[in-house]
């Protein structure tokens, strides 16, 4: 089951960054078609926020087509954002924590790793437009 964070200093309203993670666990595979989300309540009871915070959340999923709620029962995945397979995502996951590790040895701290990996991927995306 998906383990919800906050992050309270990042200036990202509470009901995005559970959107966020929503996704980001759908793109990795960890969320799949038919997964129960966590319920409001036990969102609630675990971050202490507000339930209308988490209902805002799932609401924003559910329009966007990736939950759907049922009554009585929860709030479950509709479909996945993953783009590769599971075994493409661990061998890229390998590589990318060496890389990191890399990183970490040259003297970088999760800012300046965030910022150099945010340049590279979107650097490459550029490259990308350039050649289409």
């Amino acid at each position: 089951m998906l383990d919800f964070r906050l992050d309270r200093g990042s200036g990202v309203a509470t009901y995005l960054q559970l959107v966020h993670q929503v996704k980001h666990a759908l793109r990795l595979g960890v969320l799949r078609p038919g997964d129960r989300l966590p319920t409001a309540k036990e969102v609630v009871d675990k971050l202490a926020i507000n339930p209308n915070t988490v209902l805002k959340a799932y609401r924003e999923l559910e329009r966007e087509g990736l939950v759907a709620g049922k009554p009585g029962l929860g709030t479950f995945v509709q479909r996945s954002l993953a783009g590769a397979s599971v075994t493409e995502h661990a061998r890229l996951r390998d590589s990318l924590s060496g890389w990191v590790a890399d990183a970490r040895s040259a003297g970088l701290d999760p800012e300046d790793i965030e910022a150099l990996f945010a340049s590279v991927v979107l650097d490459s995306f550029r490259v990308g437009e350039d050649t289409a």
